[in-house]
């Protein structure tokens, strides 16, 4: 269960080679579905992306300073810190991974910011006259316990996520870590060898270059047009609390207008085909389907956008006697090598497939996260005591589901169409004429099923013998007129009809249960716009509203996880922002000075939320998680700020003339770890 997939796929494909030289003539082995190429591609974009990050990071304080000595200081730091985070997660025992990297990326901007604000205050004291070693020394001095306070509070934000439970948590653990590890040592980085390089790097009484001229004038004036807005505001505490209390009540209306899912839609560059006819249909008429299915695949095979497309009947893999289901594999060429998307292939074939009445079929993309390579989405489960109320509320949400245009490919696991034959034997009679209950059940097992009887071995190779009938001997009820069963008591062949009854019955093909209580699943796609959140809230709705009888609702698959995710994450927001408010309060020995900082955080929530929501985006892990590290990124600035002006109010200066110093003095590096 913890075996690496590329580690896996790689020695498969070893084994392959060998088996391939012990192939018969004419037979080929090749993939048919490899999760490794979608995670291969994904980990080389997610290195480019850490490399063009790496850059915009160092351009970007560059722009600020405008000096390579003073950009080569925090740029040293990137390295370092991610270096250090890789032998932390290689001690841990984890895996360089998507979400590793991801974390790793969030990283590169969050290292730099300890040696931004260290290098800061080393260059401005610098540039006023102190010799560098003692810029570097004084400097570093007086913001050590603001890069101390960010660093606790970033960890306190990340570590959370390590114990959120269930199969998100296991997920998120890593890379919860491996941006605390990186935190952690761009803290000692920007205490020890920032100051050390700046003490170095920088020179006594060198003209700044015209570049740094003018970017040291920028910020000046940057500063001074600031410090007006901030007297302004000082002056205008009940407008700004005003401003406050709309933003929180933004914040909740934003909450519920952007909507949720699971995880985004990715092209992971294949897709399955599920394929169902009706109850009781027989193996040859799903296989016709199946071939028509496959005619319709070859057009994507010929015109070069599939590797190849692999039908198969049954389509289940399980050891049943259901043969009217079949199950597909279309496997897309590389993403840089097709001109439509995974899901405008999709689109497309769904209205190809709507020309097969005769079955239903759908194709299915699998999740990144969550659910199985076949299944749908939306999984709600309805429990009660008795399958025919359950039958009848499934029939109303089927209605109001049908009605509703996101939805596609609506299907539930309960059935009373799959036909069946009752056969009841006349006991008695069979007694007197000398049959047996055991000899009726053989010989219609035989005749009308298949059963095995023995084995032989023929050079070396073991063979089962199975006893069947002929398909045109058993092709209608009426064939049971021609079976005879043979009598223990005078030997003679006695007709099999004048010893059963036959009844045709329409039931279920299975009854399912779900947590103890009788159950059925209802399953359906999701349209393209429409995300896993709307669905759910809208059968949700229509459960409360039309069915108040339903005992219980349960969730499968994606839709379990996505409601599972939720509420785990939406407590792990509110733990890490108990945690950080009771660090802040230790840190600073006041419960005033924590609530300060952390008003940034609601300012900073309507900005992701209301960006989430102008382009169109969900609220779904990743912008969930993306919502927590936002505590801390938050509240990190605001430390600064803090303790710079209690600093200021230590030396002698009023508290408003410690603030208007406190932003202006901070606006630069403020603005650089942004």
């Amino acid at each position: 269960s913890k075996a690496n997939t590329l580690d896996v796929v790689d020695a498969v494909r070893k084994e392959i080679v060998r088996i391939r030289k012990t192939l018969p003539s004419g037979t080929r082995i090749f993939d048919s579905y490899d999760s490794s190429v979608f995670i291969r591609s994904a980990i080389a974009e997610v290195y480019k992306t850490l490399a063009i990050t790496s850059v915009l990071v160092i351009f970007v304080i560059f722009l600020f300073l405008g000096s390579l000595r003073a950009t080569l200081i925090p740029a040293v730091t990137v390295p370092v810190s991610i270096t250090a985070s890789f032998m932390v997660l290689a001690g841990l025992g984890f895996s360089v991974n998507l979400l590793t990297l991801l974390a790793l990326v969030l990283a590169i901007g969050l290292v730099v910011d300890d040696s931004i604000v260290v290098l800061e205050n080393v260059y401005r004291r610098a540039r006023s006259g102190e010799p560098p070693l003692l810029a570097a020394t004084r400097g570093t001095r007086q913001v050590a316990f603001a890069v101390i306070a960010t660093t606790a509070v970033l960890v306190a934000v990340f570590v959370p996520l390590a114990f959120v439970e269930g199969n998100i948590g296991k997920l998120f653990t890593e890379l919860a870590f491996a941006i605390s590890a990186a935190v952690v040592f761009s803290s000692v980085v920007a205490l020890s060898l920032s100051p050390m390089m700046s003490s170095k790097l920088f020179v006594e009484n060198v003209k700044p270059s015209a570049l740094e001229a003018k970017i040291q004038d920028l910020s000046a004036r940057l500063g001074a047009a600031y410090r007006v807005s901030v007297e302004k505001v000082i002056d205008r505490p009940l407008i700004i609390g005003a401003v406050v209390i709309i933003l929180l009540g933004l914040t909740a209306l934003l909450f519920r207008a952007v909507p949720g899912e699971f995880t985004p839609r990715e092209d992971r560059g294949a897709f399955f085909i599920i394929m169902k006819a009706p109850e009781g249909s027989g193996f040859q008429y799903t296989l016709r389907y199946a071939r028509e299915l496959e005619t319709k695949l070859m057009p994507l095979v010929r015109n070069g956008e599939a590797v190849r497309a692999l039908i198969r009947v049954p389509g289940s893999f399980q050891q049943n006697d259901d043969v009217n289901s079949a199950r597909g594999i279309v496997l897309l060429k590389l993403w840089h090598e097709r001109e439509r998307s995974t899901d405008e292939i999709m689109n497309a074939l769904r209205k190809e497939f709507a020309t097969m009445p005769g079955v239903r079929t759908f194709p299915i993309m699998r999740s990144g996260i969550g659910g199985s390579d076949a299944s749908k989405p939306v999984q709600i489960v309805i429990g009660g005591t008795a399958y025919a109320e359950l039958a009848a509320a499934r029939d109303v949400i089927r209605k109001h589901a049908r009605a509703n245009p996101g939805f596609i490919g609506i299907d539930d696991d309960y059935k009373e169409t799959k036909p069946k034959m009752l056969v009841t034997i006349d006991q008695d009679r069979a007694a007197d004429l000398g049959v047996s209950v055991q000899a009726i059940g053989r010989t219609l097992e035989t005749m009308f099923g298949s059963r095995r009887v023995t084995t032989f071995i023929d050079r070396g190779q073991e063979y089962d013998v199975v006893l069947q009938g002929k398909d045109e001997d058993r092709r209608s009820p009426n064939d049971l007129t021609n079976v005879y069963v043979r009598s223990a008591r005078t030997g003679e062949l006695i007709p099999l009809s004048n010893l059963v009854t036959l009844a045709e019955r329409a039931a279920p093909g299975t009854l399912n249960r779900y947590n103890r209580l009788r159950a059925i699943t209802i399953e359906a796609n999701l349209a393209p716009g429409y995300t896993l959140g709307e669905a759910l809230d809208f059968l949700e709705g229509v459960i409360v509203k039309e069915l108040p009888q339903i005992a219980a609702i349960n969730y499968k698959g994606e839709s379990r996880e996505f409601k599972e995710s939720s509420g785990a994450l939406l407590f792990t927001f509110i733990l890490a922002m108990l945690v950080v408010f009771l660090v802040l309060a230790a840190q600073f020995e006041s419960f005033i000075h924590p609530l300060i900082i952390m008003l940034t955080v609601p300012f900073g929530i309507v900005g992701a939320l209301l960006t989430v929501w102008l382009t169109g985006g969900t609220l779904n892990i990743y912008s969930q998680i993306g919502m927590i590290v936002l505590i801390g990124l938050a509240t990190k600035n605001g430390i600064l700020i803090v303790e710079f002006a209690n600093q200021l109010r230590e030396a002698g200066q009023d508290i408003d003339s410690a603030i208007r110093d406190a932003l202006s003095l901070r606006i630069r590096p403020v603005m650089m770890t942004m």
